[in-house]
């Protein structure tokens, strides 16, 4: 049985690019970075950049990264919109809270969430 997330591996096919994103425009924390393998802090989640290998280069689909803003979702959309994130749609609204869906510089899925007021 697992108890917890470990780390997610995110696949990339410029660290560099990925890691300046995920650091700069999303505000992570950078543990270390390397040509490979680059960890960021993402309040207590490991999250892993992985190089694609060359034989897959280009792909997409796989699992999305779903992340909490530290303050209103809103205001975070206008933040990444300002920072070159493109946005694929409006902000979701469901019973269950909101989402607002973009992809990092490596064609990952991302999502912010924010739940309802309690």
């Amino acid at each position: 049985m697992a108890d917890s997330v470990a780390t997610v591996w995110m696949p990339v096919d410029d660290m560099g690019r990925a890691v300046k994103f995920y650091g700069e425009v999303l505000g992570l924390t950078v543990k270390n970075e390397g040509d490979d393998w680059s960890e960021l802090d993402a309040g207590g989640v490991t999250i892993g950049l992985n190089a694609r290998e060359d034989t897959h280069r280009g792909g997409t689909g796989g699992a999305v990264l779903t992340l909490n803003p530290s303050g209103d979702l809103f205001d975070e959309v206008v933040r990444l919109t300002d920072a070159g994130v493109e946005f694929a749609g409006e902000v979701s609204q469901h019973p269950w809270g909101k989402l607002a869906t973009f992809k990092d510089t490596e064609g990952n899925d991302l999502q912010l969430f924010e739940a309802p007021p309690a």
